[in-house]
Parts: structure tokens; C-alpha cells; sequence
């Protein structure tokens, strides 16, 4: 807890206010907050002060002229940039008193940052992400693959008093396009790879790869990025970086050379090359897309100072919630949850999963709504490509129609390819998808992993592609008669 005269010295000590949080959501303020009117995507939130006093805001900084309210009301030329300067100092720099870890790329941010934190140690490094928010002392949800400056600093400020050492974090493109890291200054940097992604933000390709650059560009001079070389766009990312490089991939002059590598249905067998020296690893990780992810981890350890035999004898504790799971559904067929929602990554999964014994490949999958929709028709291209045969669904439509979505993504392929159908309910389209199941196939439900929520219209429900995948399995064991 502060003044907010500590936090803003022009109101005077006379303004004896407390400020016990600091909140951008109104719906989430509660007594003694600092409410913050950013400017959101579709929100001014200038429109919510009402709300927030009502609900026990106890001070207000603002960036328009809103009249006179009933307490102290701090005016500042862009809340939106304020916003991260304010909580670092709110939460008494929480960044700067732990080694900050920043994993970006189209691909693999979850995998490689989770990794990270594994081979670290959860006891003494803490995780932001898609997956929510952990350390060994505690888990929890995360609205956003980068949460806001309010939240970011908050869970920061947890690991910290929880005696962390280190966060490894997604830094994601669209959190840089909002200033919501400007004030984050990295220890160490990793980039997995770049393809076309998140255009209804940025507008080009370029802009999205600019907003990516900026993380290396915050990596500190004595710090490191470790940068993929084999990815196409690696001299474009080694030329934005300040900090000290190190290579990871297939090449010889990597520095960590990935040298050879066998996939198998539950594990991959590795040769990595570290400073002249071969070693084999088991990875309990599949596809060669996590043995980069993997390698991507390893390097990053070694650069923060693990040794190579600490980081060796992690690696079996590997799980990545939501990635590759393939159920214990105890059926003649199979059932995987994967997150993979890019063209990029749901090729490289597909590729995967025909290189094991099965015998067909069906997709369940969708698009978000209010999001990159030039991705839509290129999603639906790779998946009947390279799939046996297609399911496409809602995933999070938001406020936009699904069966327009699903359109977009069948756009360039209905002329030409017959694979595929249409089933607009996620829950009917994963019970087809089972109930459709011979023995020998694989069915793939794509695009939200472990997620527990569908965003619909202006509610959000709960739904869980893992839990509906066994709820769909059981009703067809039970109509069976195989239960």
C-alpha cells in the first residue's frame, strides 16, 4: 500500500489517500484502488469512472476533462502510457529486482517460456503466459498471453515476495503495439521463429515483425538473446539486438547444435552439440518443433549460468499444459488437444502426427473472432491439405457470427477440396469428430489446448477441450456398450 502522494508528490501530503491496488477494470476495482483510465480497443475507460468511485475507488488518473468527482483526480497527457511507469513504482520494481526472461515468435512462446521455468526451477522461477501464472508456490489464470501493465507488475511484485529469482514471460506483439512492456528491461531475450500472424493488429507484416524486434532491443547490452538460426528472419532479428547473441538450430556454427534428432509416438530421442562436446537427450516433448522449443530452453539456461548436468537431469519433468496431450481415453483410436492455431504450427503438428501409425487424421478446429481474419482461409487450406479430414468450428467468436468465420476459413478451398464440413457448436463438432473415430485414427481438436473458456457475443462461459473430448468419449463408450 501507498500514498498517493508517494506516488504522485504534486497532490501534496495533505492528500492523506491510501492506495491499496491499481486497477484499469472497473468491474474489478475495489476500496482503496487507484483507478487508471486507459484507452482500450473497443473501451474509453473515462465512460467507467462512475462505476469505479461506486465500487470504492479511492483516486482517479485520467487524460480528458471529466468534471468534478468526489476524490482526487490526477490529470496525465496519455494514461495508456502512464500506466506501467505507475504500477513499477507502485510495486516498487518488482522487474528489476528479478532476472526478467522474454520469449517471442509466431510459434512455441508457451512451450520454450514453460520449458524455461522447468529447467530454472519453478521453486525459484516464475512463468506468465497463455497458461496463466505460476511459480512453485502458487498457480493462477491470466486474461491475456501479456497481461496489462496493472496486472503484469501485480504478478511480478507475487513472484518476488514468493522468492523468486527470475520470470520467464511471453512478450507477445500486440503487448509491445500497446505499450504494455515499455518499461521492462530484459536479462535475456529468445526468439523461436516468424510467419504472418496478427495483421488485424498490425496492419503489415512489417509492423508485426517491428513490434517483435522491440523485445530485443530491451534486452539489456550485458544480457543475452538466443535466437533461432535456422529460422528464416534470424539476420533480421540478430540485427535488432543489443545484447550479447547466442544460436540454437541445425547449423554447425550454432551454439547449440541440434545435430540429429528421432521422433517417436511418446518421446524424441536428440543429439545436441554444446562447445564441441555431443550428448543424447530424451525428450518427453513431441514433433521436431518442441526440439527446437527444447533447445531454445537449454541455451537459455546455459546463458543464464545453469550447468549443462542441472538442466540434463530437468528435463523429464517437462509438461506443457494443453500441448500435445494425447488422452488416456483407453479407445481403439486416438485423441491429441493441441493449442496449434497458425498455419505454421498446425503444419508442423500435422507433419507430426503422419509421421506415427495412424491411420486417418481428423481436425476439429476454428478462428477467433475479432481477430487476424486474412489468416482464416489460410488455416482452412492447411488443415484439409494436410489432414484426412476437417471439422471446422466455432473458437471464441467473440461479438463476430461463427458460421461467417467458418466461411472465411473454407473461402479458398470449396471449389476444390471435399474433406471438410461445417459444425458451428465446438461441443457437437468434437462429439462428430469422436464418434466418426476408426480404430487406428487420430482425432485432433486444435486451437485452444487447455483453455477453460469460449468468449461468445459480450459472456464468457466455461468450456474445456480436454474435459469435452472424455465427456464425448464416455457417451460413445456408453452407447456402444464398451464402458
Amino acid at each position: 500500500m501507498k500514498k498517493l502522494y508517494e506516488l504522485y508528490p504534486a497532490v501534496g501530503e495533505d492528500c492523506d489517500v491510501d492506495i491499496k491496488g491499481i486497477k484499469i477494470n472497473s468491474k474489478e476495482v475495489e476500496k482503496g484502488d487507484l483507478f487508471v483510465c486507459t484507452m482500450g480497443v473497443t473501451a474509453d475507460r473515462h465512460d467507467y469512472i462512475d462505476d469505479a468511485i461506486k465500487r470504492g475507488a479511492s483516486a482517479l488518473v485520467i487524460s480528458k476533462n471529466v468534471g468534478k468527482k468526489d476524490v482526487p483526480t490526477i490529470k496525465v497527457p496519455d494514461t495508456n502510457r502512464e500506466l506501467p511507469y505507475l504500477c513499477q513504482k507502485f510495486y516498487d520494481y518488482p522487474d528489476q529486482k528479478l532476472k526478467m526472461i522474454g520469449v517471442t515468435g509466431t510459434d512455441g512462446k508457451t512451450s520454450t517460456a514453460t520449458i524455461i521455468q522447468t529447467l530454472i526451477g519453478s521453486d525459484i522461477c516464475g512463468y506468465i503466459g497463455t497458461n496463466g501464472r505460476s511459480c512453485a508456490a502458487f498457480s493462477g489464470d491470466n486474461p491475456n498471453t501479456t497481461p496489462d501493465a496493472d496486472k503484469l507488475y501485480a504478478y511480478l511484485d507475487e513472484f518476488v515476495k514468493f522468492g523468486c529469482k527470475y520470470a520467464s514471460t511471453e512478450a507477445s506483439s500486440e503487448a509491445f503495439f500497446r505499450g504494455r512492456l515499455q518499461t521492462v528491461k530484459y536479462d535475456l531475450s529468445v526468439y523461436t521463429n516468424i510467419t504472418s500472424e496478427h495483421l488485424n493488429i498490425h496492419g503489415s507484416f512489417e509492423n508485426y515483425l517491428e513490434c517483435k524486434m522491440m523485445l530485443f532491443k530491451q534486452t539489456k547490452e550485458d544480457g543475452f538473446s538466443i535466437l533461432n538460426c535456422d529460422d528464416e528472419y534470424y539476420e533480421t532479428v540478430k540485427s535488432n539486438c543489443v545484447a550479447n547473441v547466442l544460436s540454437y538450430g541445425m547449423k554447425e556454427d550454432a551454439d547449440l547444435q541440434i545435430v540429429s534428432f528421432k521422433l517417436f509416438p511418446t518421446k524424441t530421442d536428440i543429439v545436441f552439440k554444446y562447445k564441441g562436446n555431443e550428448f543424447n537427450v530424451e525428450s518427453p516433448l513431441l514433433g521436431d518443433f518442441n526440439v527446437y522449443n527444447l533447445a531454445a530452453g537449454m541455451l537459455s539456461a546455459l546463458a543464464l549460468g545453469f550447468s549443462l548436468e542441472s538442466i540434463l537431469s530437468k528435463i523429464k519433468n517437462i509438461s506443457i499444459d494443453g500441448r500435445l496431450v494425447v488422452l488416456n481415453t483407453d479407445t481403439p483410436y486416438y485423441v491429441m488437444v493441441d493449442y496449434a492455431h497458425t498455419p505454421n504450427g498446425i503444419t508442423k503438428l500435422l507433419e507430426f502426427v503422419h509421421t506415427l501409425d495412424i491411420k486417418r487424421s481428423i481436425v476439429v478446429i476454428g478462428q477467433a473472432g475479432e481477430r487476424d481474419y486474412l489468416k482464416r482461409p489460410k488455416v482452412g487450406e492447411v488443415v484439409v491439405k494436410n489432414a484426412t479430414h476437417a471439422i471446422f468450428t466455432y473458437e471464441d467468436p467473440r461479438s463476430e457470427d461463427p458460421q461467417k468465420i467458418c466461411e472465411d476459413i473454407i473461402a479458398d478451398i470449396k471449389d476444390s477440396y471435399n474433406n471438410y464440413e461445417i459444425v458451428i457448436d465446438r461441443r457437437e463438432a468434437i462429439n462428430k469428430a469422436i464418434n466418426m473415430a476408426d480404430a487406428g485414427d487420430m482425432v485432433l481438436i486444435l486451437g485452444k489446448g487447455n483453455e477453460t473458456y469460449e468468449k461468445l457475443h459480450d459472456e464468457t462461459i466455461y468450456f474445456n477441450d480436454v474435459e469435452e473430448a472424455y465427456n464425448a468419449v464416455a457417451s460413445r463408450k456408453i452407447k456402444e456398450g464398451t464402458k
